[in-house]
């Protein structure tokens, strides 16, 4: 190759004159390739895992791939704008989203921005937290003890939830899991009255990755209907999204969550779901050239759902005195993430590695749904490792005795199907079986107070119920909880206060109750 010494002096020329005395740094790269969402950058010999990066035209990436000659930076919007030779410069910190009670009410994207249309969140520099954070140590939590009242009556008898808790709801397509996280929200109104500034009321925060849009903008519509979205953040990365954002939208949840927390605050997040992250996690590894392993998943991503779900903790009161990043010690973060099965196989990759990872699964059953049992729940497969700790007293004297009739009444029906003659004991268990799978049968958005799913369960398990006809449960509940608020309203408050079990003048005042409804019925 021949240089004209001419060439070579102007062009040093030009580098002398553009030269700068300042002494700031300032890390800066040029985009080798781009496609699929994924730039490899050359030149950003400083840069850190997960940290932010912004092109020239304006677009943000995350830095996922750090080689020993570029960097594998996934796009986090529109992967037109960004061509090669384009310069990227590395912003020094790792990717972080908004928090604080400015966000509540609002839906916004996996990075924070607002996404409804109801302008800036006003947030300030300080508010933001990266989005991946170490989870508390074992010395900074406490057991679970205490309740989350789902306002489910199938769960809080039989599989409660407790808060700090990370339980699975699982399930195939449109078994109602969806259904059941809005619900809990509704529920979550009775904590503190709606009010976001009582120190009582559950925050609620709901991830919405890959879904529908549509489905989106219903929920939080439901929410304002209910005046339930004062309390609760929506966090929506949609199936039009970016595969980036959506895998990144359930730890930009978690960090919004995480800030309520540690200030001793209690909030409730729920993923929907965990599957379709892992997919858009797949999609994005594969993009980057990582080896797959089982399902074509890349083998981290059981640490992707771990490390979140670790993060879910009941802190200790002495928190703050262990690590200063806690404001107040006392907070709670409840996971409720949520798997989609195929078929009902609980046994493929995803679904078995979120079960070794949480505290029980709340399993819904698509042939109970359709035999019009909702919530369908089913008993015998639905675990929860906190169990009774987590229930009011009177609710696990009540409820004790719940789980082993209806799994008695599973088997006996199965078996009576094929066999005409029944013994007494055995006709009797069906009787009993048949009506409390009626109790259990909730509507939709109808959310039930604990004292009030107490009073219902009593009256099933007492056997107040054996003599009514299976049609007439539903309608004898409604009439029956009316009738105790109306005539002694006292009654619950006390089922609520009670140390042990349901005191016995309450208890004699619901079987008058019972007879009194059963007889208007009748």
């Amino acid at each position: 190759m021949d240089l004209r010494p001419a060439e070579v002096t102007s062009i040093l020329e030009k580098e002398i004159e553009g030269f700068s005395q300042d002494s700031g740094m300032q890390s800066v790269g040029t985009v080798l390739s781009v496609g699929d969402g994924v730039a490899r950058v050359y030149g950003l010999d400083d840069c850190v895992m997960n940290e932010l990066l912004e092109f020239e035209s304006g677009v943000r990436g995350v830095a996922l791939n750090l080689e020993e000659d570029n960097v594998g930076c996934v796009l986090l919007g529109s992967a037109t704008e960004v061509k090669e030779g384009q310069q990227v410069r590395g912003t020094g910190r790792i990717i972080s989203v908004p928090t604080g009670k400015q966000l509540l009410g609002r839906v916004v994207n996996a990075l924070g921005d607002p996404v409804d249309g109801k302008g800036p969140l006003g947030t300030s520099e300080s508010d933001l937290r990266p989005i991946e954070q170490p989870a508390p140590s074992v010395v900074e939590r406490q057991p679970v003890d205490e309740p989350l009242q789902t306002g489910i009556k199938a769960i809080d008898a039989m599989i409660p939830i407790g808060r700090g808790q990370r339980e699975l709801i699982i399930g195939d397509r449109q078994t109602g899991k969806t259904a059941l996280l809005i619900d809990t929200i509704l529920s979550q109104k009775t904590t503190g009255g709606g009010d976001p500034e009582n120190p009582d009321q559950m925050i609620c925060i709901y991830v919405a990755v890959g879904q529908k849009q549509s489905t989106v903008v219903d929920i939080v519509r439901r929410l304002e209907q209910e005046d339930a979205m004062k309390y609760t953040i929506v966090v929506s990365a949609p199936a039009i999204d970016e595969a980036s954002m959506q895998y990144l939208a359930c730890y930009g949840g978690c960090t919004m969550g995480e800030r309520f927390r540690d200030e001793g605050r209690h909030v409730v997040i729920f993923y929907d779901d965990l599957y379709k992250q892992a997919l858009a996690y797949r999609q994005v590894m594969l993009l980057l050239r990582r080896p797959p392993g089982r399902e074509a998943f890349p083998g981290d991503v059981f640490n992707l759902h771990s490390r979140l779900l670790e993060r879910a903790a009941k802190l200790s009161d002495e928190a703050p005195k262990i690590n200063p990043r806690y404001i107040a010690g006392g907070g709670s973060l409840t996971a409720l993430p949520v798997v989609e099965t195929q078929e009902g196989d609980v046994s493929a990759y995803i679904p078995t590695n979120v079960i070794s990872i949480t505290d029980g699964q709340i399993f819904l059953e698509g042939n109970l749904f359709n035999a019009g049992i909702r919530p369908a729940v089913n008993a015998g497969i639905s675990v929860s490792r906190v169990g009774g700790a987590a229930q009011i007293p009177p609710m696990k004297k009540t409820a004790g005795s719940l789980r082993l009739e209806l799994a008695q009444y599973r088997e006996l029906q199965a078996f009576a199907q094929f066999g005409s003659d029944l013994d007494a004991a055995t006709q009797r268990k069906l009787t009993r079986g048949e009506r409390l799978v009626e109790i259990l049968k909730q509507g939709q958005y109808k959310p039930a107070e604990v004292a009030n799913q107490v009073m219902i369960i009593y009256a099933g398990t007492s056997g107040a119920l054996d003599d009514l006809p299976v049609d007439k449960v539903a309608e004898f509940e409604t009439q029956f909880i009316a009738y105790m608020h109306e005539t002694h309203p006292d009654a619950a408050q006390q089922i609520r206060d009670a140390k042990k079990d349901v005191p016995a003048d309450v208890k004699s005042l619901l079987d008058e109750a019972a007879k009194t409804v059963k007889a208007q019925i009748a």
